[in-house]
């Protein structure tokens, strides 16, 4: 389960669902992925799109995250409610930013989550179920992508129930006035103070991995990271037709 790896900082991976179609997630699924983040913060994924992709996320036997729109109370409880089974919460920048995140996601005494007896408890059936699930299963990510979120990285790690964090490079090497420039030294230190802080908390230190070259993959394995989501779903399309064509069009010129 993926609770119990990020406890153990095992490696997990995982891949981001940017298109509104089940069918996109049936064709992930049969890659091997153990869990698919549905985004609808960059997209034009709607709420009941989500419910519906959760559902067909959790029916092919994989864990299905949502990374939320903003780390606020409504959105959160209704993904939640949905039967997510856990959330990545963007621009965590703070320890008030992550205990923010942990209020809207667990359920009084821990939290300060309102209760709504919809999917995820069974319509109401299962209520007492599901909040021990929420306690014992329920996976919170802080996505760590703006430099204001490396200078308080100590205090974010410690905020008891953050499972995990996982580097968003783009909007952090934009926060430092470089947009896109990921192989630049000053943004590449800043990753790498991230990932040796989470290993001296033993808290698992993700990365979004946008590239569909595995070896981009497999570098960052050997840097330590041990919660990687590989690749986009429109990205695998994307960059599959692209070659494809190139070798076409190739043969055609000889």
């Amino acid at each position: 389960m993926l609770k119990n790896k990020l406890k153990k900082n095992k490696l997990t991976i995982g891949s981001w669902i940017m298109m509104n179609d089940p069918m996109s997630v049936e064709v992930m699924a049969l890659a091997g992925f153990e869990w698919l983040v549905v985004d609808i913060e960059h997209t034009s994924i709607d709420l009941a799109t989500t419910e519906n992709l959760i559902r067909a996320i959790q029916a092919k036997d994989m864990k299905a995250l949502v990374r939320v729109s903003k780390n606020e109370e409504v959105i959160i409880k209704r993904v939640l409610d949905m039967g997510a089974d856990g959330i990545i919460v963007p621009m965590v920048c703070t320890k008030e930013d992550a205990i923010q995140a942990v209020d809207y996601s667990k359920y009084p005494p821990i939290g300060k989550r309102g209760v709504g007896l919809y999917r995820a408890s069974g319509y109401g059936t299962k209520f007492e179920e599901y909040k021990k699930w929420v306690n014992e299963e329920i996976v919170i990510i802080a996505q760590i992508e703006h430099i204001d979120a490396v200078n308080n990285i100590d205090e974010i790690l410690s905020v008891e129930c953050i499972d995990g964090t996982i580097i968003g490079p783009y909007d952090l090497s934009g926060s430092m006035g470089y947009p896109g420039e990921l192989e630049r030294e000053d943004v590449k230190d800043a990753v790498q103070k991230v990932l040796d802080r989470c290993k001296e908390y033993n808290i698992p230190s993700g990365f979004h991995v946008v590239d569909t070259n595995p070896e981009k993959l497999k570098s960052k394995i050997d840097q330590g990271c041990t919660f990687l989501a590989y690749g986009i779903d429109y990205f695998f399309m994307r960059d599959a037709a692209i070659s494809g064509m190139d070798k076409i069009k190739e043969g055609l010129t000889k």
